[in-house]
């Protein structure tokens, strides 16, 4: 089966797949050994390690160099290409058809921007046909972020019209982040005619709380970048403080030599 038709069918709303979401070789390796098929990449976590902000598009290089390297893996790969990293469409599916060419499966695009506005519906709508005719045989999970934007109309009803709009256009799945009230993502995981995807969130609900809810994707986002930057000082303050540590869930440094 081709891994591309195979993250579809992990998709399966009520057992949902979980996505955990690598920022570089090393933590995509370490996720691949944890017994994960399919990995998503955090452009938080990507943007970061270059030196860049999130959510500007300064990070297309990087991101690509990743996608490169990510796509050699025997896991399948997604890549967070933020909103594309351009407004003309067809410079996006250019990107897109890069990228299935290293092998990569899918794309997560985004239609919140820095400004803490929505791109225009229509805008984005041209993006994701333009992916679709530039990658056929690919994973297009559309994000809509009215939940985390300044807007002053209903969120729901904002992310829905723009679910069922990027749905239409082609769009294989639905990411609404910022979400964590059950009801609503109940309603959502009903209202939207593509499998859902949740961000988990720390204190939200579990992944069998999602499932329960309909939802058929769930995402850790930057959450594991982050979490892994908690650890590095943890550990350096345990170091520093002269407590003895146990070395017990590191790597060691053969081991990474061999990867």
């Amino acid at each position: 089966m081709h891994p591309v038709e195979r993250f579809h069918r992990l998709h399966v709303p009520g057992d949902p797949i979980l996505l955990p979401n690598a920022w570089d070789l090393p933590s995509a390796r370490v996720l691949e050994r944890s017994g994960f098929d399919f990995i998503g990449t955090t452009s938080l976590g990507v943007s970061a390690v270059a030196g860049k902000s999130d959510g500007t598009g300064s990070a297309r290089d990087e991101t690509v160099d990743l996608a490169r390297l990510l796509g050699r893996l025997g896991a399948g790969v997604t890549v967070d290409i933020e909103a594309g990293f351009d407004d003309d469409p067809a410079v996006v599916a250019d990107l897109v058809a890069e990228l299935a060419s290293f092998g990569i499966v899918g794309v997560n695009i985004e239609d919140g921007r820095p400004d803490e506005t929505l791109a225009p519906v229509e805008l984005q709508v041209q993006k994701i046909e333009a992916i679709r005719l530039a990658a056929p045989v690919f994973f297009i999970n559309a994000r809509t972020d009215p939940y985390w934007v300044k807007q002053d109309d209903d969120s729901f009803s904002v992310a829905l019209e723009r679910a069922l709009r990027y749905c239409d256009a082609g769009a294989d799945g639905i990411f609404v982040p910022g979400v964590s009230e059950s009801g609503v993502i109940a309603d959502l995981a009903e209202a939207v005619p593509a499998p859902l995807n949740i961000l988990y969130q720390p204190g939200g609900p579990t992944v069998l709380d999602l499932a329960r809810l309909g939802v058929a994707r769930v995402s850790c986002g930057s959450l594991l970048f982050r979490g892994a930057l908690g650890a590095i000082e943890a550990l350096a303050a345990d170091i520093r403080s002269g407590r003895q540590v146990s070395g017990a869930g590191i790597p060691s440094y053969s081991a990474l030599q061999s990867w």
